[in-house]
């Protein structure tokens, strides 16, 4: 009943113009029929030309009435979402464990929202959802709306946007009508607000009237999330930000509106692997040959669109080779090509080509022998994105901070094919520049902001304005970034000179291949005895 009641208020004016009309049709025909048939075909032979002037007047007026009586800029498409279109339940979304807890509770809410009201609760308001983007955030609301079983309406906050003040408010009006109108029919809808951070960062005033338009689309949806309504039907907004929660205006986040916040991160190392199997299974691939848990290793803090990605360039790469079915070094390609740029190989000298190879070398002895959290899975000496060669790795699982000796390792690694041209040639080449900034950097952080520096000075002071700090205290702080990078070099020469043989068999190797892969790099290392020097001073 409720859905007849909503149909004839959506429809009413269609309805009625329907039958109006029906009934002028007999009229016409009656009254046509009454006259004598001379007249009757003048009066026939006009109704052409008078049915195409009503027509031409009646588009004019509609314009000019939409356009401008009634706000026809205003209108924007309301994406609803059938549910029997979405079907995805939450035993399709591969990983998110965490995420689709907190999920869950909403839908149980949602169900439950006819008990809730009994005890006297409310049902909540709006949910934000906050992550990096490719996590699934779009996806999990999708997974509630269908396992509550409810209408889904979808917009995007960019939608709302316009160069005319008061048009997004206009938006954010119909919006919330036609999610009252699902709500009264079907007991409850949803709204999804994909990029909210769009009208939803914290308001500003100025004199000069910018930001009217995103304060007033932002003031009438927290109106109409918690305001006075003629109607108080159960809709849930659902708002999805890659940014911070923290430029979110503070009247949204208030009990009542945006109260429930569901946290949307990268996935493990475990989820990484569920989701490489969960795309795996969608391609032809020599499963046998694929080690799911090393792609996974590798593709750390990496989200779930990515791996995605991966796989479809992995499928694309062994279609471009021919071949039916994808193996393990189609992913690994794919990755490099994402990741590091296509490969593509330029023409150099012989001493060129194996100075490169002893600078890649050098980087890869010392990540393998001094880096606390990171595995070595492939050297090059293949021209990608600009760099000449490269070192690819990756750390073991995710690391959320990082230490002193994790980041001195890093500098480590960045001085090391510097180290290695000197030791071998004597001189040293321009391609140590990238090297130089990253490490020089780190040193800089090191002192300057993270309090790690020579002589024990704490703070951030970088935080401080330059010209607050002595040119003394400066100079001080200076003086530790180089101490920090002249003791790193020390200890990259040490190593390398006490490694030399290996650092230039894999040179040898380089040359011979180009490029070398995780399980070549740790066969040359085993069969020479090696093991990382880290680990070993720190049993």
């Amino acid at each position: 009943m409720r859905k007849l009641k909503v149909f004839w208020m959506n429809n009413k004016a269609t309805i009625l113009i329907t039958i109006g009309t029906i009934i002028v049709l007999i009229f016409t025909v009656i009254g046509l029929m009454s006259l004598e048939s001379f007249y009757r075909n003048i009066t026939l032979a006009q109704i052409p030309l008078q049915i195409f002037l009503t027509a031409l007047n009646a588009l004019i007026f509609v314009y000019f009435y939409m356009t401008v009586f009634r706000g026809g800029f205003g209108s924007m498409k309301k994406t609803r979402i059938k549910i029997q279109d979405v079907n995805i339940h939450f035993r399709d979304i591969i990983g998110l464990d965490d995420a689709k807890k907190e999920a869950w509770e909403v839908v149980q809410l949602l169900k439950d929202r006819t008990r809730v009201r009994q005890i006297g609760g409310k049902i909540i308001k709006g949910v934000l959802m906050v992550g990096p983007p490719g996590c699934g955030k779009t996806l999990l609301a999708k997974g509630i709306a269908c396992e509550s079983n409810i209408p889904f309406v979808s917009v995007a906050g960019s939608e709302f946007v316009e160069i005319f003040v008061g048009v997004g408010a206009s938006r954010v009006r119909k919006l919330f009508s036609k999610a009252r109108d699902l709500a009264y029919a079907h007991g409850a809808a949803i709204v999804f607000i994909d990029e909210l951070d769009v009208i939803g960062r914290g308001r500003t005033y100025s004199f000069m009237g910018s930001g009217e338009e995103t304060n007033s689309t932002q003031n009438q949806l927290l109106v109409e999330m918690d305001g006075l309504n003629d109607r108080q039907e159960n809709v849930v907004v659902i708002g999805a930000t890659n940014a911070s929660e923290d430029i979110l205006d503070k009247a949204l986040l208030r009990p009542g509106r945006f109260d429930r916040k569901i946290y949307i991160g990268r996935p493990n190392l475990k989820e990484r692997e569920q989701i490489f199997a969960y795309y795996l299974a969608k391609v032809k691939s020599t499963t046998t040959d694929i080690d799911v848990g090393r792609l996974a290793r590798k593709c750390v803090y990496k989200s779930p669109a990515d791996i995605e990605n991966i796989v479809k360039e992995a499928a694309l790469i062994a279609a471009r080779k021919e071949r039916e079915k994808i193996d393990y070094e189609d992913f690994s390609e794919a990755i490099d090509r994402i990741d590091l740029g296509i490969a593509h190989r330029l023409t150099m000298t012989d001493r060129e080509k194996e100075l490169i190879a002893y600078h890649e070398s050098g980087h890869l002895v010392i990540l393998y022998f001094l880096h606390p959290t990171d595995d070595v899975f492939k050297a090059s000496i293949i021209s990608r994105g600009g760099a000449l060669g490269m070192v690819h790795h990756q750390p073991r699982e995710e690391y959320y901070t990082i230490d002193r000796d994790k980041i001195l390792a890093d500098i480590k690694v960045a001085l090391a094919g510097y180290v290695s041209e000197k030791i071998k040639y004597g001189v040293t080449s321009s391609g140590v520049a990238s090297d130089f900034e990253k490490a020089t950097q780190l040193a800089h952080n090191m002192v300057w902001r993270f309090g790690m520096g020579t002589d024990g000075s704490i703070g951030d002071f970088s935080s401080i304005p330059k010209h607050e700090i002595s040119e003394e205290m400066k100079n001080i702080l200076n003086r530790q970034v180089q101490a920090i990078l002249k003791s790193c070099i020390e200890d990259v020469e040490k190593t390398l000179k006490a490694e030399w043989p290996i650092l230039e068999h894999f040179a040898k190797e380089l040359l011979k291949k180009e490029e070398l892969e995780y399980d070549e790099i740790d066969l040359i290392f085993k069969e020479a005895g090696k093991e990382r020097l880290f680990f070993k001073n720190n049993l």
